[in-house]
């Protein structure tokens, strides 16, 4: 099954995404009323742990795609699903903002690979529109392996500004 085609099958019939990406800020916020009061944090982090990883595995795909769609393949956004394109952000939104409500992120296992995952994500998304932008065909004179050690250190560039901004 290729991506279009899982796409096309969400679409024939797309109330199981739209129940799913509707239970999750639903159920985010049954478990902040029901850990309100509570002293047990640890139980309470790894059961929004994975809600976090539930709603943002979808969500990030959802923003990645959508990133893909309006600057590589210059999709209009009139013609973007709403289910697969914009549900799937707006619940993460949503879920993210109820759960940090209720806990702070540090606490959550796993977070901060989330949001280091996002960064990679977003800097190989900005170098490749960068590429695409100035039409660079080859390199003539310039070695490979120099250009990979320069991809290289420009994701590290921009990881280590991104840790020293947030």
């Amino acid at each position: 099954m290729t991506l279009q085609q899982f796409f096309d099958s969400v679409s024939a019939n797309p109330w199981p995404a739209v129940v799913y990406f509707l239970i999750l800020p639903f159920t985010a916020w049954v478990v902040g009323m029901a850990a309100d009061g509570s002293r047990d944090i640890k139980f309470w982090s790894v059961i929004y742990a994975i809600l976090v990883y539930a709603v943002c595995i979808p969500g990030i795909f959802a923003v990645t795609l959508n990133i893909y769609l309006f600057l590589f393949e210059r999709q209009s956004i009139w013609k973007a699903d709403i289910v697969l394109q914009y549900l799937p952000v707006v619940s993460m939104a949503v879920t993210l903002m109820l759960i940090k409500s209720k806990i702070p992120f540090s606490l959550i296992p796993g977070f901060g690979k989330i949001s280091g995952f996002l960064t990679l994500i977003a800097a190989l998304i900005g170098v490749m529109w960068f590429f695409d932008r100035i039409h660079l065909v080859a390199f003539t004179y310039v070695p490979f392996s120099v250009i990979l050690i320069g991809f290289v250190l420009t994701l590290l560039a921009i990881r280590f500004a991104w840790s020293k901004l947030f």
